[in-house]
C-alpha cells in the first residue's frame, strides 16, 4: 500500500488522530507534549501515530496535509493543526466540545452500520 493511502486511511478510520514525536505517555518534544496534554485533558479517546518510528509518515504527512511541522492533530478528517492551535482552542474551551461531538458521531454511525 503506498504511504499516501495509509495516511489517508488513518484520518479517515480515526475521528480523533494525532501525529507526534513519541506518544501521548511519552512525548519526544515539548510540542507534542503541550498537544497530547490539552488532548488528554478532555478526555475523549484519541489514536496517534509517532512519526519518529514512522519516517515515511513523517516525510510524506507534511506535503498531504499541507502543513510542514508536526504535531498536527486531526478531527473528523480535518487537519484541525498543530500545538499553538490546539493549546489556544483547549484554553478557549473550544476542543472539548469539538471532540466529544466528533467522537459521538463517529460512534453513532458506527452504531447505525
Amino acid at each position: 500500500m503506498e504511504i499516501l493511502d495509509s495516511i489517508k486511511e488513518q484520518i479517515e478510520n480515526n475521528p480523533v488522530i494525532l501525529y507526534m514525536k513519541g506518544s501521548p505517555n511519552q512525548p519526544q518534544c515539548g510540542f507534542s507534549a503541550r498537544t497530547s496534554q490539552a488532548l488528554m485533558a478532555c478526555g475523549e479517546r484519541f489514536a496517534y501515530v509517532d512519526v519518529l518510528s514512522n519516517p515515511e509518515i513523517r516525510e510524506h504527512l507534511p506535503a498531504y496535509a499541507n502543513w510542514p511541522t508536526f504535531p498536527q492533530l486531526w478531527v473528523g478528517g480535518e487537519l484541525i493543526g498543530g500545538c499553538d492551535i490546539i493549546t489556544e482552542m483547549h484554553e478557549s474551551g473550544e476542543l472539548q466540545p469539538l471532540l466529544k461531538d466528533t467522537v459521538s458521531s463517529a460512534a453513532e454511525g458506527e452504531a447505525t452500520e
